[in-house]
């Protein structure tokens, strides 16, 4: 036994994993029989799907021998359970793990393309997905392969690699899969990283908020809602029981325990005052509109040749409410600012008595894919460099398990 798998056995001892492995057709199928192999002599259940292009490269008879577990690789196989093993499979195990990811299978994700056992399977899956990608250089670079990795990233599947070298075509660059040992410490901090908000429960407020002015207007803002609901889905990846508020936004709400759709800061207040008596980790990521209208007019405003005055009045500030309230939960805010980003934010953490502020910039946030974050805690400052929002997310869940759990 080498000295990494016997560090991957130490990892997993205490619990019993199921991995479901998708091999793809490309040259680096040959690599995963050594994670195969590491995996089933762990405390790991492996249960292996191939494509037809992946059987032109290595045997579904090695990964039988290796996993002691059949290998599926057509989508009519009449053996499985009611015949529906596109369902099945993915229902049966933990993880999903496709590597080598092709180009061709990471478009087939990106588009929701489902036309053999394992994108099937993939389209169908309540589990979270990883991926290894591997391929020519000049294909990762493509810029359709990388709008495909980028949609992949915002719909919260984890993307492991590639690296940098010598490829089977003899040019060097990105696009080696990772090495199978990499490959098998991803897994372990995938399944450590369940377990960092295991069980806590997170309420979560994400998007703009809407203030009615008449039946047909109102004030809002540029919120995206993509950083709150980026948050909410590495929650869920920690293990945590997640309820997500969010006002009006055009994004699909992750796997989230509980959703509710608001409109107004009023609106949102409420929700979020009715669960938070049994919540551990409040998050405030929403931009909560600070003002409406006095009196909401019951009909249309008509337009006229005159100036129009709108007395309106400050919204309930809901960070304040809660943080400063008898035994609040662990609060994190959010700032974006336009200017003086780290005095306006420190001043806010220390107006709320907040353990944690994410501080960023508005105008380099608002409506993009990715962001800089500087987290303020009473320990100073943490730069987080710009990167996608669903890895920025991460991050500051990991940051937050660590405060929380001191």
């Amino acid at each position: 036994m080498t000295m990494h798998e016997s560090s991957f056995r130490q990892s997993l001892c205490n619990e019993k994993k199921r991995i479901l492995l998708g091999i793809t057709g490309g040259i680096a199928a040959y690599k995963v029989a050594e994670l195969a192999h590491v995996l089933s002599q762990s405390a790991v259940a492996v249960q292996t799907v191939m494509t037809r292009s992946a059987c032109q490269f290595i045997t579904p008879l090695t990964f039988q021998s290796l996993t002691g577990n059949p290998v599926h690789t057509d989508l009519w196989e009449s053996s499985a359970s009611s015949s529906m093993a596109h369902i099945n499979l993915s229902r049966e195990v933990d993880v999903i793990m496709i590597a080598p990811a092709s180009a061709d299978f990471i478009a087939k994700l990106a588009h929701g393309i489902a036309d053999d056992l394992l994108s099937t399977l993939c389209l169908a899956r309540n589990c979270p997905l990883l991926i290894a990608p591997a391929m020519n250089r000049q294909m990762w670079e493509n810029p359709a392969t990388q709008r495909n990795l980028a949609i992949l990233r915002n719909d919260g599947i984890r993307i492991i690699g590639p690296a940098s070298g010598i490829q089977a075509c003899g040019e060097i660059g990105m696009g080696r899969m990772v090495e199978p040992v990499e490959l098998a410490e991803a897994i372990t901090a995938f399944w450590q990283n369940k377990r960092l908000l295991s069980n806590k429960k997170i309420v979560i407020t994400a998007g703009p908020t809407f203030e009615a002015i008449d039946p047909v207007r109102g004030l809002t803002n540029k919120s995206s809602g993509k950083m709150g609901y980026a948050i909410a889905q590495a929650a869920v990846e920690a293990g945590a029981n997640v309820t997500l508020v969010s006002g009006p936004t055009g994004l699909t709400p992750p796997a989230v325990d509980k959703f509710v759709a608001v409109i107004s800061a009023n609106e949102m207040l409420a929700v979020v005052q009715h669960e938070i008596p049994s919540v551990d980790i409040f998050i405030s990521v929403a931009a909560v509109a600070d003002y409406r209208l006095a009196t909401m007019n019951a009909q249309k405003i008509k337009k006229t040749n005159h100036n129009l005055t709108l007395e309106l009045t400050p919204n309930p500030d809901i960070l304040m409410a809660i943080a400063t309230a008898q035994n609040p939960p662990f609060c994190v805010g959010f700032a974006a600012e336009t200017e003086n980003l780290l005095e306006n934010a420190q001043a806010k953490r220390i107006k709320k008595r907040l353990p944690l502020m994410v501080a960023n910039w508005a105008q380099n946030a608002i409506g993009s894919d990715d962001n800089e974050l500087i987290l303020l805690d009473d320990m100073g400052e943490h730069v987080l460099p710009r990167a996608p929002k669903i890895e920025q997310a991460k991050h500051l869940i990991k940051h937050i398990s660590t405060f929380f759990k001191q």
